[in-house]
């Protein structure tokens, strides 16, 4: 059996595109589980607050941990976490505390999430996004061994001002996706 989790950012619940469209990648590689999480967190006064970001993780960590008790890990043969924002630190975090072998799919990580030093990741990130520092989050993610795709001009959604740019990025970041999740390398842009 292979299980993929849902670990979304604060106001970025599963529905939304990346995850959503990852989350169908995943079923038609053959994840025949999934869990959705869903959390609440007040998203005010979070960027450039490290202190209150770093309260914000604590709780959205308790609430992701309480929805994944009663997972029982060992029967999975695959498991994949598939993150947005916020949920990318929460997913390395739960991996590294609970000694879950899983691949992870970054999507616009925090800095925090290297942290927990990932295992098995790809990532995706914007230079335009407000809440990365986009030079730190690239170098944390090549020193942590996992390939980072930035797109230039994004933003936290991996969205520019173009919509057909934003179509084909989403396709590129699925396409990567796709690709990892039956085990190809995936590509990187610089």
């Amino acid at each position: 059996m292979k299980l993929v989790v849902c670990f979304p950012g604060i106001g970025y619940h599963c529905d939304k595109p990346l995850l959503y469209y990852s989350r169908k990648l995943a079923a038609t590689a053959g994840y025949d589980h999934a869990v959705l999480l869903q959390y609440t967190c007040q998203k005010d006064g979070l960027r450039e607050n490290p202190a209150a970001l770093r309260a914000a993780f604590d709780a959205l960590y308790t609430q992701a941990e309480a929805q994944l008790a009663a997972v029982g890990w060992a029967q999975y043969d695959d498991v994949l976490f598939l993150s947005k924002s916020i949920g990318t630190a929460i997913a390395a975090a739960y991996a590294q505390k609970h000694a879950v072998p899983c691949r992870h799919v970054l999507y616009t990580p925090l800095a925090l999430t290297y942290e927990f030093a990932p295992q098995h990741a790809i990532a995706f990130l914007g230079t335009a996004d407000p809440w990365s520092d986009v030079d730190a989050v690239t170098a944390q993610s090549r020193a942590n061994g996992t390939p980072i795709t930035v797109y230039a001009q994004a933003n936290h959604s991996l969205e520019t001002p173009d919509t057909l740019r934003n179509i084909q990025i989403l396709g590129e970041v699925m396409q990567n996706t796709a690709d990892f999740l039956h085990g190809c390398v995936p590509r990187t842009m610089p």
